[in-house]
């Protein structure tokens, strides 16, 4: 079981997501996506500080070479925590004026996998793609409506994605060497009035650990049988994403959102756009760096 939920930094993000792990340095990078702000909280000083972009940043992740990499709203950037400076590193080209990147994480091997989804709702607009460490890009999934959560399982023989409005959970076979995936198949459905899954992260037992928007909670899933282990709730409607940090990576860090909620539902809601922590006895998996 899981033990208590707490806030530990009130934001109140219209858009908090993308959360990463760094094991080097012991923070946590999380984004408020519409905001444009990378956040770096330091748990051992319950500090939480935030850096400007210069545009929609959908994930962050740690870089092996040092600084972050971001997927910004058309493509793949770099960041220097220090000084705030981006650069370029790889764009797609074809994301377009209505198009944006949403979540991602980088592989065992250092790619970084991040997907688009429409600013208007438009079904099917958006793709999955994998940066490589040579900064070219593939295609992995298309078409897409809301690319979200992914995830491996401990062996790094299975990939686990998410397309929001499905409902779904799909795992692929996962070609670690090459990047490549195949055999998709569904293997959880997120019960319909439950909200939408969203972000995600797995622990050494290969459980999946999901943020349901909408759904008030993050839920626990054995992808082998489909059944739920776990639920914990979150006083928020709009749980974004998970990742596991602190020591033994068994804290489950949450970002949640506050966009779209008027003022009634705000007031019921006061925490609304906070990131939460709770300590579990899972042993998560780690945040992996990109190794270009």
């Amino acid at each position: 079981m899981t033990g208590e939920l707490e806030l530990l930094v009130d934001a109140k993000a219209t858009l908090g997501e993308g959360p990463s792990w760094d094991e080097s340095s012991g923070v946590l990078y999380w984004v408020d996506i519409l905001e444009k702000k990378v956040h770096i909280y330091d748990p051992l000083r319950g500090h939480d500080r935030s850096i400007e972009v210069p545009d929609l940043v959908g994930a962050v992740v740690p870089r092996a070479a040092g600084g972050l990499i971001m997927a910004m709203k058309d493509g793949f950037y770099s960041l220097d925590p220090s000084s705030g400076k981006t650069d370029p590193l790889a764009l797609p080209g074809e994301v377009g004026e209505t198009i944006r990147f949403n979540d991602g994480k980088c592989d065992p091997r250092g790619r970084f996998l991040a997907g688009t989804m429409s600013m208007r709702d438009a079904c099917g607009q958006g793709k999955l793609y994998s940066l490589h460490a040579d900064r070219s890009i593939e295609t992995l999934v298309s078409p897409v409506t809301t690319s979200n959560g992914l995830t491996w399982s401990p062996d790094h023989r299975t990939f686990y994605y998410i397309d929001s409005p499905t409902r779904q959970i799909v795992a692929y076979d996962y070609d670690l060497e090459a990047g490549t995936i195949a055999n998709p198949r569904t293997v959880i459905r997120i019960p319909e009035g439950e909200g939408q899954p969203d972000g995600m992260t797995s622990d050494t037992e290969g459980m999946l650990w999901v943020a349901q928007w909408g759904g008030y909670c993050i839920s626990r899933w054995n992808p082998r049988t489909g059944e739920r282990l776990e639920k914990i709730a979150v006083p928020v409607n709009r749980v974004t994403s998970c990742v596991f940090g602190g020591k033994n990576r068994s804290e489950l860090y949450i970002t949640t959102a506050r966009q779209g909620m008027d003022e009634e539902k705000e007031g019921k809601q006061p925490h609304a756009g906070g990131l939460f922590r709770v300590k579990t006895n899972a042993e998560g998996l780690p945040t992996f760096s990109f190794a270009g």
